[in-house]
């Protein structure tokens, strides 16, 4: 062998080993808590939402929930729902109130266990989702919308993106050549009233922040209306990384569950906006699983970041 050959090869093996040393240390592994400091336990919130409105509706349940278990809660809003599974990774997440389809992306990916969802103050524990355009658009169906604008909401969300995607394939259409343009809104906040402000001509979000909206801004109930909506799916549920303590898991749904049965928890669940918490589990998920069999999506090697 060459002699300047050997060095060469020794340099080549110190670097592979240092890069199987570097996957390693991305483990998706929970440090453990320094030695007399409060165990944090950290949830991360998709961007359903504005941040601050967010934070308003989960932080009461949070500091509630830090009593019950004796466990400092600590929320963290992502900027983007795709960023809730690389975040379960990086920021050393314990758990995060998933929308149906990022549960279904996180638990098909990290093996995430859900423990429960909030039954809605109408008495439901699940929303679907909705395309819509303004009244005076013109638009009254898929042959109206060629060479229009859509917003999208994200490409890990059932109502913001599933749907609509769903909802193209089943009229033969590939969105991407049949429209103008379509883009990401990135809440569903924002694909609503980008409509409503005549930003873009069709818009997709999930019911429930619809109504929501309709609620205290009678323009939406007045100058929109809804084309097409998609199956039932769970609302937003608490899972938690496959290896978390089973007595922690048990606490944590204990104290969801027990809620309505307390002053304190009924006050709380009134502020966030629902009746009470139910137990819930993977095939509650059976809809989206279908779903994505359905469009021939392939959730374990889905890519959820938006173009």
């Amino acid at each position: 062998m060459n002699r300047l050959a050997i060095p060469f090869c020794f340099f080549m093996i110190v670097m592979l080993a240092a890069g199987c040393e570097r996957r390693e240390t991305l483990s998706p592994k929970k440090p453990e808590a320094e030695p007399g400091r409060e165990k944090t336990f950290l949830i991360g919130l998709i961007p359903e939402q504005n941040i601050f409105k967010q934070k308003e509706r989960y932080q009461p349940l949070a500091d509630y929930l830090s009593k019950k278990v004796s466990m400092t809660i600590r929320l963290i809003v992502l900027p983007r729902y795709g960023n809730i599974i690389d975040n379960f990774v990086s920021t050393g997440l314990d758990g995060a109130f998933f929308g149906s389809f990022t549960y279904a992306l996180a638990h098909e990916k990290l093996g995430v266990d859900v423990l429960a969802r909030p039954v809605n103050l109408n008495g439901t524990s699940t929303y679907h989702g909705l395309i819509f355009v303004r009244k005076d658009s013109g638009i009254k169906s898929i042959r109206e919308m060629e060479g229009k604008r859509f917003a999208f909401v994200d490409k890990a969300t059932t109502a913001g993106y599933l749907l609509p995607l769903a909802y193209f394939k089943k009229h033969g259409k590939n969105y991407k050549t049949f429209l103008k343009e379509s883009y990401f809104a990135g809440t569903h906040e924002n694909a609503i009233f980008d409509v409503l402000n005549r930003k873009t001509d069709v818009g997709s979000a999930k019911n429930t922040v619809y109504e929501r909206l309709g609620a205290s801004d009678d323009r939406i109930k007045r100058e929109l209306v809804i084309l097409e909506r998609s199956p039932d799916v769970p609302e937003n549920g608490l899972a938690v990384r496959k290896d978390l303590e089973d007595s922690l898991k048990k606490k944590l749904r204990g104290a969801l569950l027990t809620m309505h049965e307390n002053p304190e928890g009924v006050a709380l669940l009134k502020v966030f906006g629902a009746q009470r918490f139910i137990e819930t589990n993977d095939s509650d998920y059976q809809p989206v699983y279908r779903y994505a069999q359905e469009i021939e999506l392939t959730l374990a090697t889905y890519d959820y970041m938006n173009e």
